[in-house]
């Protein structure tokens, strides 16, 4: 299934975002955790490219394993790190040799240790190159990524919008946005793309927050904000790892039923490879 063509169907879409660990151990535990959320039945499940392409062989391989043997749609990404355009090409005849026809195209963070991202020799620099590379295959259905509060490497909002309609106009057919805590972020952000005639789906990222420490490490990573209330709850309970869960769920699932109730085409969970917090939202929207 191509993912852009579930968008044209009634109904919001739900899918799951985990990333390939690094051990044999580590994996079989991830596809146990996602047989589990194989009876939520989502739409389809992503997975994410190690820094550097480290986890390159992974990935095909997990998101080769939930298409065929879990049976769950499976959205490989793919990033241009470290990576030439011959490499790159390698990846996606390996995805389309094992049927995985939907990839989410992004330029991906520098490796560990670089401050900035510098594109190889005959690589790619952007998002956009990529996705036009892979759009011309003809053979893959393509997302990219978007950034409600900005890229954190692009103060000026608008050239990052900009440049999020070049991506589009090169072959993307929906967009997944970063993670966020604000709903207000998500529709602003709509408005103004939809300004510039962005008229593909954008599916707002949303992760429950089950550690307070972590979520404040990924949003100054990521240039998310946490909200002074949502942060006020969590300082309450930081050492409380059951009630850090309990006003995570709590949070998502409001922020959830808002962004539906308002429009939003449906949700992507950043579930961190865990099922219980991500399963407890999704059950909660269906009653």
């Amino acid at each position: 299934m191509r993912i852009v063509d579930r968008f044209s169907k009634p109904g919001p879409v739900f899918s799951f975002e985990f990333f390939p660990p690094k051990t044999e151990a580590g994996i079989e535990k991830l596809y146990s955790t996602i047989e589990h959320l194989a009876e939520l039945n989502p739409d389809f499940v992503s997975v994410t490219y190690g820094a550097g392409g480290s986890s390159r062989d992974t990935s095909v391989e997990v998101a080769s394993h939930i298409k065929n043997k879990i049976g769950i749609e499976a959205m490989a990404h793919l990033t241009c790190v470290g990576h030439e355009r011959g490499e790159i090409q390698d990846v996606l005849n390996r995805l389309e040799d094992v049927g995985v026809e939907n990839i989410l195209a992004l330029r991906g963070d520098p490796p560990k240790g670089d401050d900035s991202f510098i594109a190889v020799e005959n690589g790619f620099a952007y998002a956009s190159e990529l996705t036009e590379f892979v759009n011309q295959t003809g053979k893959f259905c393509i997302g990219g990524a978007c950034y409600p509060e900005g890229h954190p490497e692009n103060p000026d909002k608008e050239a990052d919008l900009s440049h999020l309609v070049t991506k589009v106009n090169a072959g993307a057919g929906f967009l997944v946005t970063q993670l966020f805590f604000d709903n207000a972020a998500y529709f602003a952000f709509v408005d103004r793309a939809r300004a510039l005639g962005v008229t593909v789906p954008i599916v707002p990222g949303i992760m429950p927050v089950t550690n307070v420490s972590q979520v404040e490490r990924f949003t100054s990573m990521c240039g998310a904000t946490i909200p002074e209330d949502l942060l006020l709850r969590l300082n309450r309970v930081r050492e409380d790892d059951q009630a850090v869960m309990a006003t995570g769920i709590e949070w998502a699932t409001r922020q959830c039923r808002e962004l539906l109730d308002k429009g939003a085409p449906g949700i992507h969970f950043y579930t961190l490879n865990k099922s219980l917090a991500t399963r407890v939202v999704y059950w909660s929207l269906q009653h």
